[in-house]
């Protein structure tokens, strides 16, 4: 089905100057951010972050305390919530149990009086392969089947900004997996704007052309998926989003575009455009899948790190790849993720191992870093506990 049978195409969001504060404690520092027609964007942080403040601004929900609010180009900081050409989907799917699901999809139709609203009805729940069950209850739905109604019920408004609050967050992992790639390739379909608000770093990456990552109040890093995690910006980043190795030293040469730093476990490259400073005291980071181990010390090559020689401490088996505990002198405790490419752990416990990786693959943070991304990977574990005693 082509985008235009829903008539609108999505509208950009503009959020100028955003300010958000409560009696006790202020939820939005100052936002600036801008997205553009019919992309999808998410909004990923820990809970308090800010995040969901933000999208009940943009739904008219809550006031800003300063800022303004443009969709395609014209204010709504002062309209009301119906009058804005917003839809939302919340993760309690907030279907009428008493109506069909052709009658909640055709629900916010007739009441504007739209014409055909029946067989537009229909044909969103084609969109969403779901008119077959057109004359069943809510309850005769699974959980899939329901949120897939209430995208349906939507989208068929046509509004230029589709909101998702946490629109996964009740299913079980099998399915909220699935509906990931079903809710993109929808939103590719009706060409809309979505804003898609989660804890959930799989389901941002998974499913957003641009991630923000916020952090108290702040977007901390904006990009693609991929540049987020191949070169996170702040200790916090490098934390939330999957698990980094982080070592601190000090520079000691800046020539030719690569940054030498001296740290306690040996001299370190890094290239000066993947560091946010190249001087002074600064954190070194590489990603665990990106390390190579070696039974002997790697040939010189200054193209490639090296750590080491250090011992494995652990050894963990965890179906595609296999991780490693290396306890690395002056570096301390580094993780490897190996893929499995034989059978079994290739290095047991106790041996002398060194760790190896190419410099390109390694990122320069700020001195502060590590403490950073202690609490970035503190809030990611609990964000991945709610989501799994959700599901």
């Amino acid at each position: 089905m082509a985008a235009t049978s829903f008539g609108e195409a999505g509208a950009d969001l503009e959020l100028v100057g955003i300010r958000k504060e409560f009696p006790g404690f202020t939820a939005i520092e100052e936002l600036d951010l801008t997205i553009p027609a019919g992309s999808f964007f998410a909004l990923l942080g820990p809970s308090g972050c800010g995040k969901t403040t933000t999208l009940r601004l943009v739904a008219g929900l809550e006031d800003p305390s300063a800022g303004r609010i443009l969709i395609g180009g014209a204010d709504v900081t002062a309209v009301k919530p119906h009058k804005r050409p917003v839809n939302t989907v919340f993760q309690s799917y907030a279907l009428f149990p008493h109506m069909t699901v052709l009658e909640n999809v055709a629900f916010g139709l007739r009441r504007r009086r739209v014409s055909d609203a029946l067989a537009k009805a229909h044909e969103a729940l084609r969109l969403v392969e779901l008119d077959h069950v057109a004359e069943r209850k809510p309850s005769q739905l699974s959980g899939g089947q329901q949120q897939r109604v209430a995208l349906a019920r939507a989208v068929v408004n046509r509004p230029a900004l589709l909101l998702l609050d946490e629109p996964l967050g009740a299913l079980d992992l099998k399915l909220r997996r699935q509906m990931q790639l079903e809710l993109k390739s929808i939103q590719a379909e009706v060409g809309l704007t979505f804003l898609h608000v989660t804890h959930d770093q799989e389901e941002a990456m998974t499913m957003a052309d641009t991630v923000a990552v916020m952090n108290k109040g702040r977007i901390e890093q904006l990009g693609s998926p991929t540049e987020l995690y191949e070169l996170p910006r702040t200790g916090f980043v490098a934390g939330f989003l999957g698990q980094s190795n982080l070592i601190t030293g000090d520079v000691e040469s800046t020539a030719g575009g690569i940054v030498t730093v001296r740290t306690a476990g040996g001299v370190l490259a890094v290239p000066a455009s993947r560091a946010v400073s190249t001087g002074g005291r600064i954190t070194l980071g590489v990603r665990p899948e990106k390390l190579l181990l070696h039974a002997t010390a790697p040939a010189a090559d200054a193209d490639q790190n090296v750590l080491g020689p250090g011992r494995i401490t652990d050894v963990s088996f965890t179906g595609v790849s296999t991780q490693y505990l290396v306890e690395v002198p002056g570096a301390g405790t580094v993780t490897v993720f190996a893929q499995n490419l034989v059978f079994g752990a290739v290095y047991p416990v106790g041996v002398e191992v060194w760790v190896a990786w190419h410099r390109e693959h390694t990122f320069g943070l700020d001195s502060d870093a590590r403490a950073d991304a202690a609490e970035g990977d503190e809030l990611a574990a609990a964000a991945s506990v709610s989501s799994d005693e959700a599901a």
